[in-house]
Order: C-alpha cells, then sequence, then structure tokens
C-alpha cells in the first residue's frame, strides 16, 4: 500500500494556510479489511492526510536557498481527536494552519471536515532536515505539481 492520501491542494497562503482534498474510495486498498461490512478510513489516516498537507506548507512557505531544500518530517502528534469518521465516499476537506515556526522546526493545527462537520483535529510537529536522496526530491516534486496543478497563481515548488 503506498501512503500518498491527499488528492488535491486548493488553497495555500505560504507561512499561513492550505487547505486540500482526500476522496475516501472503495478502491482505497485499506477500506477492503477496515473492517469487513462497514468501511471506515482509519483515523491515523486521516492524520497522514493532514500531515501531507501540513508538510507541502511548511516546505513551500521555507525562504531557505538551499539546493536541494530542507524537506519537513513529522516528528510529533498531540491532541489528535477524532469526531466522525470518513466512510467510502466522502470527502475530507483538510486543514493545515502553521502555528508556531522556531529555527528548523514548527508546529501545525490541522483538521478535517466532511461536508461541513467536523472530523479530525490535532496539532502536529515537523523538524525541516537535509535529506540526502534525489528520488525523496523528484517525488517531492512530482507530488506537489500535480497536487496543485489547478492553483492559482502558481505555487514555486523546490
Amino acid at each position: 500500500m503506498r501512503y500518498i492520501l491527499l488528492d488535491r491542494i486548493t488553497f495555500v497562503q505560504p507561512g499561513e494556510l492550505a487547505k486540500g482534498l482526500k476522496c475516501v474510495s472503495l478502491t482505497d486498498e485499506i477500506l477492503h479489511d477496515h473492517f469487513p461490512d462497514h468501511p471506515l478510513l482509519p483515523g491515523v489516516l486521516s492524520i497522514e492526510a493532514a500531515a501531507q498537507l501540513a508538510g507541502f506548507l511548511l516546505e513551500i512557505s521555507d525562504p531557505g536557498s538551499e539546493d536541494p531544500p530542507k524537506r519537513s518530517l513529522l516528528v510529533q502528534i498531540d491532541k489528535a481527536k477524532f469526531h466522525r469518521p470518513a466512510r467510502p465516499g466522502d470527502t475530507l476537506e483538510l486543514y493545515a494552519r502553521l502555528k508556531q515556526g522556531m529555527d528548523g522546526a514548527a508546529r501545525v493545527e490541522v483538521g478535517a471536515d466532511i461536508a461541513g462537520e467536523k472530523s479530525m483535529r490535532g496539532t502536529l510537529t515537523f523538524m525541516l532536515r537535509d535529506i540526502p536522496s534525489e528520488r525523496v526530491h523528484a517525488q517531492r516534486r512530482y507530488l506537489y505539481e500535480l497536487w496543485t496543478r489547478d492553483l492559482e497563481p502558481r505555487v514555486k515548488i523546490r
């Protein structure tokens, strides 16, 4: 199973806020076993989808000129709460809001709603690190271009 859970980024204000979508579908492999006859997206995957959005926000907000750029790594999850499960046919409306930036780290408030109803809330902490892998950088560039292809104005991808 691949853990690329974000489908699209719908809004971004670097250094402040990003919004995106995760469409839950029966083609999501995990739903076949979680649970038979009662498929639900595991809450931890809602957190992972939000973490992918938050990581994107942090990476495009980093003013550093390093080449390759620093990449965000999730290091802590705080106060994660689940209010409504996501089922096939639901769309998670995700947000990531930068709460506190520190040198080489950041705390991000994340959440997911389904049809305007609260589904998940939490706070994530990330570290920005050098990753010595061109495959990682190529994958991030590919995903970020794919996720933001419909955004105007275009976001600078590093």
